[in-house]
């Protein structure tokens, strides 16, 4: 099953509500999230993914090894907005752009949480800074 595939597979099982389809999700159904509940669904996510790893690499990955996952998301969040933009000749990578987006905000969710800090408390003292810079 392919990552993409694997990623919806385990959303369908963890929240059969979410009614989500691989090729055109409802837009209907699309709600703005709150820090609290992404958190939640994240962790829950994470769980299964950490069964995922144990069947194939017969151990859970570390937090360095999520931290990379992280970056190579990151890195083709780059990817694809250079082909949005016109700078990469790859075609509409609208959905893949999407989709590494919600998964780049995952990953920052998980790994707050693996090292212990506070996502919620992360965001608002960034905010909060960097706004008083900025007057």
């Amino acid at each position: 099953m392919k990552n993409l595939e694997l990623y919806f597979f385990l959303i369908k099982n963890t929240h059969p509500e979410a009614n989500i389809s691989l090729t055109n999700p409802n837009k209907e159904q699309i709600k703005n999230l709150d820090l609290k509940e992404i958190k939640e669904r994240a962790l829950k996510i994470r769980e299964q993914y950490h069964q995922v790893e144990k069947t194939h690499h017969g151990s859970e990955w570390t937090v360095e090894e999520d931290a990379l996952a992280f970056l190579t998301d990151a890195g083709l969040v780059g990817r694809h907005t250079m082909s949005q933009q016109g700078r990469w000749p790859k075609g509409d990578t609208n959905p893949e752009l999407q989709h590494k987006l919600g998964e780049c905000i995952w990953w920052l969710t998980v790994l707050a949480n693996q090292m212990e800090i506070d996502i919620n408390e992360s965001i608002e003292s960034f905010l909060t800074k960097t706004e008083k810079l900025l007057e």
